[in-house]
């Protein structure tokens, strides 16, 4: 129950983040250099959806990382290591339709929120994280998404 708690806080906070899009798009209390290094680990997560490479999915997932998401009104979760193990080695055969960017960034000194939209022929997906500063490198800690189904 306290997970699922915290994980309903951390979704609070991105819905309170995403209600102003002049605050979305400010990269409250860090500095530039703070922001593009936290946009720099992001970008090994839009890497390994490009081109099904896990290795840059494990270059910015901390080991102890969760994923979670509802599904037909069911809270769901997987371990990082499952997702990363999941990659399939090579792009997706439709990778020339996808497109994927990080539409939002806020550092607070070791902390980091980052939004990422992945507009995929059949879904549009979004995907919040938590990044913690480990060891001098942006790692994400929690995933969370949200999968938006396209008709066919």
């Amino acid at each position: 129950m306290r997970t699922l708690t915290s994980i309903l806080a951390v979704a609070a906070a991105f819905a309170l983040l995403n209600a102003n899009p002049a605050f979305a798009q400010h990269e409250h209390g860090s500095s530039g250099s703070e922001a593009d290094a936290v946009r720099a680990s992001v970008q090994h997560y839009l890497q390994g959806h490009a081109t099904g490479d896990g290795a840059h999915f494990e270059m910015v997932f901390h080991p102890e990382s969760k994923l979670f998401w509802m599904r037909d009104g069911q809270l769901n979760q997987r371990t990082s290591a499952g997702y990363i193990a999941g990659a399939g080695g090579e792009p997706a055969a439709d990778e020339v339709q996808r497109k994927r960017r990080i539409a939002m960034v806020d550092v607070t000194g070791s902390a980091a929120v980052a939004k990422v939209e992945l507009d995929y022929p059949g879904a549009m997906i979004t995907d919040y994280f938590t990044l913690l500063k480990v060891d001098g490198e942006w790692k994400i800690v929690n995933k969370i998404f949200h999968v938006e189904p396209r008709g066919e």
